[in-house]
């Protein structure tokens, strides 16, 4: 049975303050459990505390994009390697706002995890369909193009990635997918990596994750967790999900 992941995304949210109480209440609260990890995708700011805070604990952490330049004249970027000196395992690469507000193309998508994989981070690639492209039908034609993208960039590296899927409708709006309408995506996801040497890669579910709907979500044969936004902020309620 494939282990189940949940991996928190604080986006733009933070202060060091309210930081250190989330992140200590993590480290004393989350026990391993066998077959389930639990982890935390902070600002890139960020980074170094919760290296000090969570280090020694249950809990992993990671950033939330990384540069798909390894060094060099790219004012702003972050490097993977730079994020990889922080202890982080995770590096999310192609969440939908990054897809949308800052133009990043599938290709571009599979460069960041291919860079964070040669700095020893477990990519988390991103997928997922905007409402008129669902309404359209376009489901598994857009979603199928992204992983396929990923699948042609990273070869057979792919099997050391984490895929979520996260449609765009569901992020940050209250809305979710049914279980079964995640799973039917999952199915799908599953099927096209399967094809490509990657059946076990870890599918994770992301848009609007709470504890009250998690169980039913992870319950479903190709989910294997999810990407938390809002609800990881909570730590009671982000270790609630973790443990569903």
């Amino acid at each position: 049975m494939r282990a189940k992941l949940v991996v928190g995304n604080w986006k733009m949210n933070g202060d060091l303050a309210s930081n250190a109480r989330r992140l200590d209440a993590l480290a004393a609260g989350w026990k391993a459990k066998p077959g389930r990890e639990l982890a935390v995708c902070v600002p890139f700011p960020y980074l170094a505390q919760a290296r000090e805070r969570l280090q020694g604990s249950a809990v992993a952490w990671g950033a939330q994009d990384v540069s798909e330049h390894a060094a060099g004249a790219h004012t702003g970027e972050v490097a993977a390697a730079m994020v990889a000196e922080f202890g982080s395992r995770y590096a999310i690469v192609g969440h939908s706002e990054r897809r949308q507000a800052h133009r990043e193309s599938d290709a571009l998508v599979a460069a960041k995890a291919r860079a964070a994989l040669a700095a020893g981070l477990v990519p988390v690639v991103c997928v997922g369909e905007t409402l008129a492209e669902r309404d359209a039908g376009r489901i598994e034609e857009v979603v199928g193009a992204q992983v396929d993208a990923a699948i042609a960039g990273l070869g057979e590296a792919v099997a050391r990635c984490v895929v979520a899927y996260e449609p765009v409708w569901a992020i940050g709006t209250g809305r979710t997918a049914t279980p079964e309408q995640a799973q039917e995506v999952h199915a799908l996801l599953r099927a096209r990596l399967k094809r490509a040497g990657a059946g076990d890669v870890a599918l994770l579910y992301g848009g609007s994750v709470k504890a009250a709907n998690a169980a039913a979500l992870f319950g479903m044969a190709d989910v294997d967790g999810g990407l938390v936004g809002g609800a990881s902020l909570d730590a009671d309620e982000f270790m609630a999900i973790g443990a569903a």
